[in-house]
């Protein structure tokens, strides 16, 4: 008889296992292949992140506009505001010479600016993607919209900015223009039934502007809207609201009628009371009326408040200042800080409240498009001297006059419809 080992028959099966196992593999390979071709494992869509991430917008003073938070507890901040310039082969949607609704000093390209580097950087944040602005987009969620930019010259720029990347697949009809140098105007997109208007009112409350026939002074009344684009209101479906350069001016300010103070107002014997505080009353009154109409009237509307936008002179502005530089800034070499910071944060802090307010009514939505940092980053995006054409076609001038303030168009400014866009989308969703 004897024992019988646990290990017979194990040799037999070692040769088996050999012999056989490589065709084994062999043979489920291509089925593997066969089914991950016709079955992929499926990827989360190119415009998310994982776990259900919804993109908001958050404010405060000493951090960016915009984030992205996550659906579950985390949140993964996606921060607009902070970030760099990078360089960019693909180059602007439009040009000087194909888009016909640039104000003359800004059209930097037909003006002959040699360089033209600053066409070809795109601003990428530090913590997200921030995709191309794309016209058709923008169009399919505007579609039967009246959109409406208020404000100062800076508000101008950014409606001929976001006009030519529109006008880049789609017509603007010009269909109302009116007031010196056309400070109110009006296009229509048939193609969408998109309408978009321009209001100057460089206070956005009732003011009135300082001139060679009457006072040297602005003047202001904080508590009362310019109704040269409150009258409107109830036409319209989405404003974007630009200020802040205008209040640097000599002004006097009146509130209930009565006079509040002034800035820069020597020889006037009235209270100095600089215009920090001054503005936060302008916007707050324009945020409030607005949504006061709105809810009263029972419709929504969207309001975006672009933040203050940096100007680049190297030496005093009416003293033959000039922006000469031909790059952006790299990240970190320039802090919003000063004036620059101060202006941001009330325009922020201003927003945050009228959400708040905003909150009590449906349809109403309030959101700061927070642009200082990105804008005091390009010093070389202004017209300089090319806010004239040829400025030095007959030679070198001993001093030459220089937009520093403005944006070329196309360039940095189109950046902020940008970033609008992707708001507008998340809204949407």
């Amino acid at each position: 008889m004897g024992v019988t080992s646990p290990l017979k028959g194990q040799t037999h099966s070692r040769s088996f296992t050999t012999k056989f196992l490589p065709y084994v593999i062999y043979a489920l390979f291509p089925i593997a292949l066969f089914r991950f071709y016709f079955h992929p494992f499926p990827s989360p869509p190119t415009d998310q992140l994982p776990h259900s991430n919804r993109i908001v917008l958050t404010s405060s003073s000493s951090s960016s506009s915009f984030s992205i938070e996550e659906g579950t507890s985390n949140e993964v901040p996606c921060n607009y505001t902070n970030g760099r310039w990078v360089r960019d082969k693909m180059g602007p949607l439009y040009n000087g010479t194909t888009c016909g609704t640039i104000k003359d000093g800004q059209n930097c390209i037909s003006h002959g600016r040699p360089d033209l580097g600053y066409l070809y950087w795109r601003w990428q944040p530090s913590q997200c993607e921030l995709p191309r602005f794309d016209p058709k987009t923008f169009f399919n969620l505007l579609s039967n919209k009246h959109i409406a930019f208020v404000g100062d010259s800076m508000a101008r720029n950014q409606l001929e900015s976001l006009l030519c990347m529109l006008a880049s697949v789609s017509n603007p009809n010009l269909v109302y223009a009116n007031g010196e140098d056309n400070k109110f105007r009006r296009w229509h997109f048939d193609s969408h039934n998109v309408t978009v208007s321009v209001y100057w009112s460089p206070f956005l409350v009732r003011g009135v502007e300082k001139s060679k026939t009457g006072p040297d002074h602005n003047e202001l009344h904080v508590d009362v809207i310019d109704e040269r684009w409150g009258s409107d209101l109830d036409h319209l479906d989405m404003i974007v609201l630009s200020i802040g350069h205008w209040f640097l001016h000599p002004a006097v300010y009146y509130e209930g009628g009565s006079v509040l103070g002034c800035h820069y107002c020597p020889g006037l014997n009235l209270t100095e009371i600089g215009f920090y505080d001054v503005m936060r009353k302008a916007i707050k009154t324009t945020l409030k009326t607005i949504i006061g109409r709105k809810a009263g009237s029972g419709s929504g509307i969207d309001v975006f408040l672009t933040s203050f936008s940096p100007s680049h002179f190297e030496g005093e502005w009416d003293k033959a200042g000039a922006c000469p530089k031909t790059e952006p800034d790299r990240e970190g070499e320039k802090m919003v800080e000063g004036m620059d910071a101060d202006m941001r944060s009330i325009a922020v802090e201003e927003i945050e409240a009228a959400k708040v307010n905003a909150k009590q009514f449906g349809g109403l939505r309030v959101e700061t498009l927070d642009v200082t940092k990105l804008s005091l980053m390009r010093p070389d995006g202004h017209p300089g001297p090319y806010m004239y054409p040829f400025p030095f076609a007959n030679g070198i001038q001993e001093h030459v006059q220089n937009d520093c303030v403005h944006w070329c168009l196309p360039g940095p400014i189109d950046t902020w419809n940008q970033i609008m866009l992707q708001v507008i989308k998340r809204w949407r969703r």
